[in-house]
């Protein structure tokens, strides 16, 4: 009887390769469903976040345009940058306006007594909290005081807690000591702060300066008051900033005398067909650049050998949907104008990509006779920028849009395929120690009956021997 002839380590069978081949094919399926939709998921989730960046870019360049008024063809300019400063906003109009500054807007400013030792000077030698109490206009904002707490740890706390309210708090030092100072960003008449409470920092506090006051000054001679240096309804979609009082005129000093005012300065808003040009082709390019995120997202691509490459939102819906809706506005007919339409004043689209391109010699010539209508095709309630914002507020929105929902719905994907992945793995390590337990098992029980016939043989050997010898 012949041996029985096996190779590997007992049995001569490769085990460790059988175990892995057995694991491979009981893991390829699965696993390449995994990858595949790992894949997907991955890309739409790239590709929809660049979308989303696009997309916000456009509407916030939507935003500025309609805040500055510029797509209007507007421009704001003051003859005296050191009094004022001015920007555009909605419902301007062309005008020119004189301006008299005569008295600033001011805050209250409160300090505390003075402490020879400093800011590091301990205000609560006590064992339980005070509490200093601010108050301005009707408002009263608390001020805890621990135990311990020292000039510089109360500004803190004020600075911390109060700031969004408009409060602020700040330490001056001289060679005598150092004094908490108080202030605020609200200005104006009755604005004035006043300190309370117990923490004694109340006591022997005084008013730095003069009390708070309006800004007084004139628009074409006409007195006017504000509590704010900042004006924003005195001349309708024009803002104001009030920066210094007017300078007194040439050869004048101290007190006005009466019937003299301040030198005026003259604030512009005047009609630019330069800005109106600038603005659209800022519109184009803005529109433009979300429309090549959007083709690239979405585009096939022919690949060398006549095969295609689809893109991850190649067919998405989508992105259709949003594409519809940008077109559907570009389309409208709107303004009150001759010119009601961008087409009118050479601001074609192109059918295949979507991109607008302007026609330099239609749209100068729109500009030189109707730059209005231009305007009014953009501005207002019902204008283009308005419609574009609303049209893309339900895709846009960063919690529940369109966009943000999808990515949250692949993000949600993810984390279910990196589950399904985990579990694989898990299974497919169990089914090795499995398999590998059962081959070990077989190879013993071969290297048994290996040795089983190996002593039936020699047994066998033996008598067949010892009968020969006899």
């Amino acid at each position: 009887m012949g041996d029985i002839s096996v190779s590997g380590p007992v049995t001569g069978i490769d085990t460790q390769q059988i175990v892995t081949a057995l694991v491979n094919a009981e893991q390829a399926p699965k696993q390449s469903q995994i990858n595949k939709q790992t894949q997907t998921s991955t890309a739409q989730l790239s590709s929809i976040g660049k979308i989303q960046a696009a997309l916000d870019a456009f509407r916030g360049a939507m935003d500025n345009m309609t805040k500055d008024a510029s797509i209007g063809g507007l421009t704001a300019t003051t003859s005296d940058a050191n009094v004022s400063t001015v920007t555009l906003g909605a419902g301007a109009s062309a005008g020119s306006y004189q301006l008299i500054v005569n008295q600033l807007a001011t805050a209250s400013k409160v300090a505390t007594q003075n402490y020879s030792t400093g800011a590091k000077t301990v205000v609560n030698t006590g064992t339980t909290a005070t509490t200093l109490e601010i108050s301005q206009s009707g408002q009263s904002y608390g001020v805890s005081v621990p135990p311990g707490a020292t000039l510089q740890q109360v500004r803190d706390s004020i600075n911390a807690q109060y700031s969004s309210v408009g409060l602020s708090a700040n330490i001056l030092t001289d060679a005598t000591g150092s004094r908490l100072v108080m202030t605020s960003t609200n200005t104006g008449a009755g604005t004035d702060i006043t300190l309370g409470g117990n923490s004694g920092l109340q006591a022997g506090s005084s008013v730095v300066g003069d009390p708070p006051q309006n800004a007084k000054y004139t628009i074409d001679g006409t007195a006017q008051e504000s509590k704010s240096n900042t004006l924003t309804e005195a001349i309708s979609g024009v803002s104001i900033k009030l920066t210094a009082v007017s300078p007194l005129p040439a050869g004048v000093t101290g007190t006005l005398p009466d019937g003299v005012t301040r030198v005026s300065s003259t604030i512009t808003v005047t009609r630019s067909n330069d800005t109106l040009k600038s603005s659209v082709k800022g519109f184009v390019d803005t529109y433009n650049a979300l429309m090549t995120a959007m083709n690239t997202e979405t585009a096939v691509t022919t690949n060398a050998d006549g095969s295609t490459t689809r893109a991850a939102l190649t067919g998405d819906a989508t992105m259709r949907s949003l594409q519809t809706a940008l077109r559907s506005e570009l389309n409208a007919m709107t303004g009150t104008g001759t010119l009601k339409s961008l087409a009118q004043f050479g601001v074609n689209t192109d059918s295949g990509t979507g991109k607008l391109s302007i026609d330099d010699k239609v749209f100068g010539a729109a500009i030189a006779t109707n730059p209005t209508d231009i305007g009014g095709i953009f501005n207002g309630d019902n204008g283009l920028l308005a419609r574009m914002k609303s049209a893309t507020d339900s895709y846009a929105l960063s919690n529940t849009g369109v966009l943000a929902t999808r990515s949250s719905t692949l993000s949600d994907d993810l984390k279910d395929l990196q589950n399904q992945q985990d579990t694989l793995t898990a299974r497919m390590a169990a089914l090795k120690t499995s398999l590998t337990a059962k081959y070990t098992t077989m190879n013993n029980l071969v290297a048994q009956l290996t040795s089983q016939r190996s002593s039936v043989m020699s047994t066998l050997n033996a008598l067949n021997k010892t009968s020969s010898d006899s």
